[in-house]
C-alpha cells in the first residue's frame, strides 16, 4: 500500500526545482524507497538503482554510466534514483563525476538509511552539488492533514482553531504501533512486537556493525536496551558508563552511532550562552517509541518526535534556522520543550498525561522569556487559555494541537 507523503513531496518539489542532486536520508524502513517510487510516477522516464542488489552493483562497477540505458518514452528529463549508494566505498567520487557530467540531463535522487552527510571514507567533496532533506516515520501532523501554514502557526501558536479531521484515533494508533509505515499500516500488536525486535537486531547486527566497525556488539545491544528507561530526563553518559562498567568514551561513541543511524535523536538544553549549552546533558528520544513502558515517557517521546519532524521540515524548506530544545535550571525546574528560530525562543511546550493545572515551571520560564506557552495533555478533553499576567498559556489535548503543526 502506497500512501502519499505530501509534507515531503512539497519539500522534494522545492529542492528539485534547482540543479542540485537531492539526497533523502532517514531511518531504515521509514518509507524512503516507496516515497521515491511515488516521485518516479511523475516522470515519464525513470530508473531505480539499489546498491544492495548484487546484479545492480555489478552493473555500476562495469559501466559507471549505466543509467544512460533508461528506457525513454519521450524527450523529457529522466529521474535516476540511487538507493543505498553510500555503502559503495567510492560513492562520493562517483556522484561527483555523475553530477559534473550529467546534472543538466537528468534529475538525481540519492536515498539511504543513514546520515548521507556523515560518511567520510575519503573521496572528493560534494559541496554545492546536493541538497538534503530527511524523511521521518509517520507523525500525527502528517497523517491528519490539518496542517497550518508556517506563517499562520508562527503568528499565534496558541490560537484556538478547529481541526477538520479526526485525530485521536490516529494518535492512539501511533502510540500502539509507532509511526513506521509497516507496523502502523498493519495495526496489529503482535506484528509490531515481531517487527520491532527484528528491526533493532537488523540495525545493530547488520547496518551498524558493518558500517561503524563495532567490536563489542553485546555491550552495544545492552546499552540500547537501557535507553527507553532514560526517556524524559537529561541523559547522563557518566551514569551509563558506571552502570555498564565501560568507558565514558565508549558510551558517547555508541550513542552517536545510534543517532547517526536514526535509532535515536537528542535535543540540547536551551541557553543564551551557547558555550554553556554545549557542555550540558542532552535529552534522548527513540524513533521506535511504541514499546516504551512508561506512559508518561512514551507520551513525551511522541510529542518530541512531532516537534522534531516539524523543525526538520521547516529547515529543509529553507524557512529559517529552527531548533528544538528543553529548559532546565540549577534548581532542576524544567520545561520539556522550547522552539526557537535563529536562536530566538518563540514557544514553550510542556507535556502532562492528565494535569489540567499549569505547572509552576512553565509559569516561571514563561515569565522569564515572555513568549507563548502550551501545556499538552494526553487524557481527557480540554482546550482553555489561562492568564499569566499579560501572557497566555494554552492547555489542550496533544492530538488536537499537534495535528495543526505545519
Amino acid at each position: 500500500m502506497k500512501m502519499k507523503r505530501r509534507l515531503y513531496e512539497n519539500i522534494w518539489k522545492k529542492l528539485s526545482s534547482y540543479k542540485q542532486m537531492v539526497f533523502i536520508a532517514g531511518p531504515r524502513q521509514a518509507g524512503k524507497t516507496t516515497f521515491t517510487q511515488i516521485l518516479a510516477e511523475d516522470f515519464n522516464n525513470s530508473l531505480y538503482f539499489n546498491w544492495d542488489i548484487i546484479d545492480e552493483k555489478r552493473k555500476l562497477v562495469e559501466n559507471p554510466s549505466f543509467y544512460e540505458e533508461v528506457q525513454r518514452r519521450d524527450n523529457s528529463i529522466p529521474l535516476i534514483i540511487f538507493d543505498e549508494l553510500h555503502k559503495y566505498s567510492n560513492w562520493k567520487n562517483y556522484l561527483k563525476s555523475v553530477y559534473d557530467r550529467d546534472s543538466a540531463n537528468y534529475k538525481f535522487i540519492v536515498s539511504g538509511s543513514g546520515r548521507l552527510d556523515m560518511y567520510q571514507k575519503g573521496g572528493d567533496s560534494l559541496a554545492g552539488r546536493y541538497f538534503i532533506f530527511y524523511l521521518w516515520p509517520f507523525t500525527l501532523a502528517e497523517l491528519a492533514g490539518n496542517n497550518l501554514s508556517l506563517e499562520q502557526f508562527l503568528s499565534n501558536p496558541i490560537e484556538v482553531r478547529t481541526c477538520p479531521n479526526e485525530t485521536l484515533t490516529i494518535w492512539n494508533n501511533l502510540s500502539q504501533f509507532s509511526g513506521f509505515p509497516d507496523p502502523f499500516l498493519n495495526a496489529n500488536g503482535h506484528y509490531y512486537n515481531i517487527w520491532s525486535n527484528t528491526y533493532k537486531k537488523q540495525l545493530l547486527r547488520e547496518d551498524i556493525r558493518d558500517l561503524a566497525s563495532l567490536k563489542k556488539l553485546e555491550d552495544v545491544e545492552v546499552l540500547f536496551s537501557l535507553l527507553p528507561s532514560k526517556i524524559g530526563s537529561p541523559l547522563s553518559m557518566a551514569s551509563l558508563s558506571r552502570d555498564m562498567h565501560i568507558s565514558f568514551d565508549s558510551v558517547r561513541n555508541w550513542i552517536e552511532v545510534f543517532e547517526n543511524f536514526f535509532m535515536v535523536f537528542r535535543i540540547p538544553p536551551w541557553s543564551r550562552k551557547i558555550s554553556r549549552a554545549i557542555t550540558k546533558e542532552k535529552k534522548l528520544y527513540l524513533f521506535d517509541y511504541a514499546g516504551i513502558e512508561s506512559s508518561a515517557a512514551k507520551f513525551e517521546n511522541m510529542v518530541a518526535l512531532e516537534l522534531f519532524r516539524a523543525v526538520s521540515n521547516w529547515n529543509d524548506l529553507g524557512f529559517g534556522n529552527f531548533s528544538l530544545h528543553y529548559l532546565r535550571n540549577r534548581d532542576k525546574q524544567e520545561v520539556d520543550f522550547l522552539l526557537s528560530n535563529n536562536q530566538k525562543p518563540f514557544l514553550l511546550i510542556e507535556t502532562k498525561l492528565s494535569d489540567n493545572h499549569v505547572t509552576k515551571s512553565l509559569i516561571k520560564f514563561q515569565n522569564m522569556l515572555k513568549i507563548p506557552a502550551v501545556q499538552l495533555v494526553n487524557e481527557g478533553d480540554t482546550c482553555k487559555l489561562v492568564s499569566n499576567g499579560n501572557l497566555k498559556i494554552m492547555i489542550t489535548n496533544a492530538d488536537y494541537w499537534l495535528s495543526l503543526l505545519p
